[in-house]
């Protein structure tokens, strides 16, 4: 099929504007982005059904919700550099029918090895979906006002998309078996299957030879072991296997980035990096996701383990900020069309950074309604720099290069997502600890959940230390927003998309 971008005589010279047809593919390309994103988070309600059904041990329930995340991250930039090669359109329909296979399979599992291997199917067709349908707007939208629009849902979906999950989640195993949490996803993917080939147009870069099998085997070797070791620590501690593990990781992709210097036809182009406006963006995405899942995870246990809520409650009161992003984000893409768009990330990040210092003086009799709307302000602060920095990136990045440059954009993501829980929840943890009384029992000085059978005494002295966790992680969150910031500030100014 020949893509044809439908140009605006009244705009003048410039690249081709879309119209009609384009918007409407990336309505459709919203589907598969906004499942992929909510199946990192949809088996929170399901587990306990399934726990039931299945019966598998901790270590097997472990991996059931951790693999699709893994896998996925891991796959990432195999995935967008093999779309540069044969095609986006041809992965994003090859990922398409693997992740409806996989719910199904998932769906139907009826051992925890079953379930477990459906959801690294899922994570595969994840890695294919979630590069391409970035990369596919990069040729959908020429012009760079309507990329930035295009760019701004991208990412509203996106971060909309793993708060839902819980909630949809609840919703479903309410009313009906856990694997229906799997089977709401064949209507999306098989209307994608019948609109994409219509509307989406094919595209891939013009590199030549044999795709590089040892970069993708590298690239796995060095994001899998390195984000599943730091999230390890991040939940238990030290320990030698997770530190093993990462620092694997780490050594293999230095010799991802050797090889990659030594081929004339890289799978990541590391001169795209040294560019300001593509490695500053990856950068500051990095940090804005290390502030946000790092203090998401405090932000849920408060609402479940200090107020008392359910965890549906919980799930749906988390949604209610993304009011704060579906309102900053579109506001923010219409400013940054006036002014330099490093001044505005910067105070997109300034903005977040005061959400989460009004959340830093929060105590326990402080009403929920604060939370919320400070919670809504860091995130749409949050949010909208993200949006900018994705644009900024995808625009700095050739479009033969869109595949590649935008999974290593989302793989920087699901990094700064780790060290999130690594960081910051170190941090909290040690302010955790250090607040509680020095005759708490030892299993309520290490964690809140450990306090729950403590004793009323214990129980309360472990919320207002919690509490007290959560204002010093928010700081820290702060933190990083305002280095965000600034270095939106120097390495982006000016900067060339």
């Amino acid at each position: 099929m020949t893509f044809t971008a439908q140009s605006d005589p009244a705009a003048g010279p410039g690249p081709a504007r879309a119209g009609r047809r384009e918007w409407t593919a990336l309505g459709v390309l919203m589907l598969p982005l906004l499942l992929v994103s909510m199946d990192v988070s949809v088996l929170y309600f399901a587990i306990p059904s399934i726990s039931a059904d299945l019966r598998p041990g901790a270590t097997e329930q472990l991996w059931m919700l951790d693999i699709y995340g893994f896998v996925l991250a891991g796959l990432l930039i195999t995935m967008g550099a093999l779309g540069d090669r044969v095609g986006r359109r041809k992965v994003l329909l090859g990922g398409t029918a693997l992740f409806g296979l996989a719910s199904v399979a998932a769906a139907y599992a009826h051992t925890p090895g079953a379930l477990i291997g459906a959801r690294a199917l899922l994570g595969i067709g994840g890695a294919c979906l979630m590069p391409a349908t970035l990369a596919l707007l990069r040729v959908l939208f020429a012009d760079p006002a309507q990329r930035a629009k295009a760019i701004t849902l991208w990412t509203s979906v996106m971060a909309s998309g793993i708060a839902l999950g819980p909630v949809v989640s609840g919703a479903l195993v309410e009313h009906f078996w856990w694997g229906s949490v799997f089977l709401v996803n064949l209507p999306a993917m098989a209307l994608l299957l019948v609109l994409a080939p219509l509307l989406l147009p094919e595209s891939k870069g013009a590199a030549s030879g044999r795709f590089d099998v040892l970069s993708a085997a590298l690239s796995l070797g060095a994001l899998l072991p390195l984000i599943h070791g730091v999230k390890e620590l991040a939940e238990d501690g030290w320990a030698p296997l997770p530190a093993g593990g990462a620092a694997v990781g780490l050594l293999v992709g230095l010799l991802f980035v050797r090889r990659q210097a030594r081929l004339a036809h890289p799978m990541v182009d590391l001169a795209l990096l040294r560019n300001r406006a593509y490695g500053g963006s990856v950068l500051a995405n990095l940090l804005a996701m290390t502030a946000t899942v790092g203090f998401a995870v405090f932000l849920t246990q408060y609402l479940q383990s200090v107020l008392g809520q359910s965890p549906f409650e919980a799930a749906l009161w988390s949604l209610v900020p993304t009011a704060g992003v579906l309102a900053a984000a579109p506001a923010t893409a219409v400013l940054a069309r006036k002014t330099d768009r490093a001044h505005v990330m910067a105070g997109g990040f300034l903005v977040s950074a005061a959400g989460f210092t009004w959340l830093a003086g929060i105590d326990r009799a402080t009403p929920l309604w604060v939370v919320i709307a400070a919670s809504a302000v860091y995130a749409g602060g949050l949010v909208s720099a993200m949006t900018l920095a994705n644009e900024l990136a995808l625009g700095a990045a050739p479009p033969e290069r869109a595949g590649s440059a935008a999974a290593v954009l989302e793989s920087g993501a699901e990094l700064g997502g780790a060290l999130g829980m690594a960081l910051l929840g170190s941090l909290g943890a040690a302010v955790y600890t250090g607040a509680m009384p020095a005759d708490a029992p030892t299993v309520a000085r290490e964690t809140l959940g450990g306090a729950l059978t403590a004793g009323p005494e214990v129980m309360g002295a472990a919320r207002t230390a919690f509490v007290e966790a959560m204002g010093a992680v928010a700081v820290g969150a702060a933190v990083l927003m305002v280095g965000a910031g600034l270095l939106s500030l120097v390495l982006l100014r000016k900067a060339r998309r």
